[in-house]
């Protein structure tokens, strides 16, 4: 089981929204994090075959994805940030509807549908409509529709947007769940979606994958160190223009300071632990002071 993307490559006139990217992917959860317009959506949206690169090659198993056809489809599932639906279908209406897109027997997909509500959690809801769902309800369904084929790839963009913490956690239960024999990609500019679930993590920015590895290898090559300290009130303006600024916090003695540092940044500065949050803003954050924070 392997999804090799080499040198992919996507232009939009004189935007180059991918640009030579290489990775490879068997079986486990991928999480593929940047900032919102790093790319994530073009290249998923390739990897499922809606969208033609200008240049480089996708294969599974070997085989060029759009040469497959058809048969890669079979084996994919998609869920998009934004998928569409019927307001006025019931969530059973609606996924009998996509598992007749997809070519499965009625017989077929009605005993799927049933196994894959219970196991998203909405065993019993079938008949309520579309329209009356939370948007944690929604995205369950979502994944629901996406599984109806029992895919081998599953590609999730954004699958958390929107979602409250208790539904953000019951979804990444829920990938943990099906990650089993099965490769699943993950978009999200959510760092806690990808902390506890990803066996791999890539860093997507401008269009390119500037890093990948497990967390702990990816915070090991941290090219920057993390430093807490208090620094007096008006002090706190420069050290934000001159560093990457994780965190800030009233104190009674001035303010808490957590940031990014090749040097410690000042003499009583403290070292800390690296988390997944700190590595997102070594490698996508700005200084308060940069044009483009």
């Amino acid at each position: 089981m392997e999804l090799a993307v080499t040198k992919l490559t996507k232009r939009f006139q004189d935007i180059t929204a991918v640009d030579q990217v290489s990775c490879r992917m068997t079986a486990g959860v991928y999480g593929l994090l940047g900032v919102n317009g790093a790319g994530k959506t073009t290249l998923m949206r390739m990897l499922c075959t809606l969208l033609r690169p200008t240049g480089g090659t996708i294969t599974w198993e070997g085989e060029d994805i759009f040469a497959m056809d058809g048969r890669y489809r079979k084996i994919l599932g998609y869920l998009p940030q934004d998928f569409g639906y019927y307001p006025d279908f019931s969530i059973c209406d609606y996924l009998m509807y996509v598992a007749s897109i997809k070519g499965l027997r009625p017989v077929t997909a009605k005993k799927r549908t049933g196994q894959l509500l219970e196991l998203v959690g909405l065993s019993g809801m079938e008949k309520k409509k579309m329209k009356k769902l939370s948007g944690g309800m929604k995205r369950r369904v979502g994944i629901a529709q996406a599984m109806l084929n029992d895919p081998k790839i599953l590609i999730l963009d954004e699958p958390t947007a929107g979602l409250d913490p208790n539904e953000r956690i019951r979804f990444r239960n829920l990938i943990s769940e099906l990650a089993e024999e099965r490769l699943i990609l993950l978009s999200t500019h959510i760092v806690s979606d990808v902390a506890y679930i990803a066996s791999e993590i890539l860093l997507m920015r401008s269009g390119r994958i500037c890093a990948s590895g497990t967390t702990d290898e990816l915070i090991a090559a941290m090219p920057e160190r993390v430093w807490s300290m208090t620094v007096e009130k008006d002090q706190t303006e420069h050290f934000m223009k001159n560093y990457k600024t994780v965190n800030i916090k009233a104190a009674r003695d001035g303010v808490e300071l957590r940031l990014l540092s090749g040097q410690r940044p000042t003499p009583d500065s403290r070292e800390e632990a690296a988390t997944l949050e700190d590595l997102f803003l070594c490698y996508f954050g700005e200084k308060a002071g940069e044009e483009d924070a």
